[in-house]
């Protein structure tokens, strides 16, 4: 009887499937369009004119970014920029060769060298020579907090203690009191992966969240202690009610940003990744809508090498799971509440 009972909801969950899955595509973008960590508007001229070995286009978007004060874009658009430069850097020597000591140059610069150092065997000791590249990139432009960021990455990979950590924090944080990439990289080094703890990396979160403006993204900072403490294993129950708090405030923080904002795309990755590992999966399928056709590498690289096919095949995954959930007809007093029997 109990095998008879367990294929019949096994029958009925496929039947659910089959109905529903159709009909729940709708709102998401087809899996053709959707792109992996595409570049919005501004960005997408710069990468297309340093594919052909132009940098005028980069040295205008960072000195646009620059003089407005724009530090979140400028830290993104230096993040890109950097990782193009990675495999194709004939732009960025013309430009620095064009203009040694401007501040833009100077701080993808010292971005690139960073994340090249960091892919060495002997992370450490390249890391430490890129020292000279950030301090010159900081001192170009006193005010940008970027250079800061590239610290605070740098510090981790160095094995900086906690007090030269908290120096440069000192110096993000002057410069910018709620830049997220500088409490992004803040909370990397404060993570239990690497010089602190589960506690504390959560800890910080949620004051930088309570303290932040509203509608900022350092408000989802929790997500992301919360995404860590996810990669460690199952949480405890009172892990799971502080994870799902950091869920639900990272939530409405989307619910602030238009459906296919690529500003907000990152953050709505790694929450319908935090919402799917927690069984939510309607809540899921809604962060799938707003994501749009925008994809990003993080967090899907945590779990494969194709971020982009494991992006596709949880989406996919979500609308199953939510499909097997819904019933297999619509009831008589739904139908009545829509007029059928009027």
């Amino acid at each position: 009887m109990v095998r008879t009972m367990s294929l019949l909801r096994a029958l009925i969950s496929t039947a659910r499937m089959v109905l529903h899955t159709p009909q729940l595509a709708a709102g998401l973008s087809p899996d053709d369009a959707v792109l992996l960590d595409a570049p919005d508007e501004q960005l997408g001229p710069a990468l297309v004119s340093a594919a052909h070995g132009g940098y005028e286009p980069a040295a205008k978007l960072l000195a646009t970014t620059r003089g407005a004060a724009e530090w979140e874009n400028r830290d993104r658009y230096v993040t890109r920029l950097a990782a193009f430069a990675h495999g194709r850097d004939t732009w960025l020597t013309d430009w620095l060769r064009a203009a040694p000591r401007d501040p833009d140059a100077l701080v993808v610069k010292a971005e690139l060298a960073v994340r090249r150092a960091w892919e060495s065997p002997a992370r450490a000791e390249r890391l430490r020579e890129t020292g000279p590249l950030i301090d010159a990139a900081a001192e170009a432009d006193p005010r940008d907090p970027v250079p800061w960021r590239i610290a605070l990455d740098h510090a981790r990979g160095t094995h900086a203690t906690h007090t030269a950590f908290e120096s440069l924090w000192e110096q993000a944080v002057r410069r910018s009191s709620h830049h997220y990439g500088c409490h992004v990289a803040a909370l990397q080094y404060l993570s239990a992966h690497w010089y602190g703890s589960h506690r504390e990396c959560f800890d910080f979160a949620e004051q930088a969240a309570q303290d932040a403006l509203p509608g900022s993204l350092v408000q989802t900072l929790p997500l992301r202690a919360a995404f860590t403490q996810l990669l460690s294993g199952e949480p405890t129950p009172v892990q799971a009610d502080r994870i799902d708090r950091a869920a639900d405030l990272a939530v409405a923080v989307s619910a602030r940003y238009e459906a296919g904002d690529p500003w907000a795309s990152e953050v709505r990755n790694l929450l319908a990744c935090v919402l799917v590992r927690r069984g939510r999966w309607g809540a899921a399928l809604e962060q799938f809508r707003l994501i749009g056709p925008y994809a990003s590498s993080f967090p899907w690289t945590s779990f494969a090498d194709d971020p982009l096919g494991q992006f596709l095949e949880t989406r996919d995954g979500v609308r199953l799971q939510v499909a097997s959930a819904m019933p297999l007809r619509v009831r008589a007093d739904r139908r009545r509440a829509r007029g059928h029997y009027a």
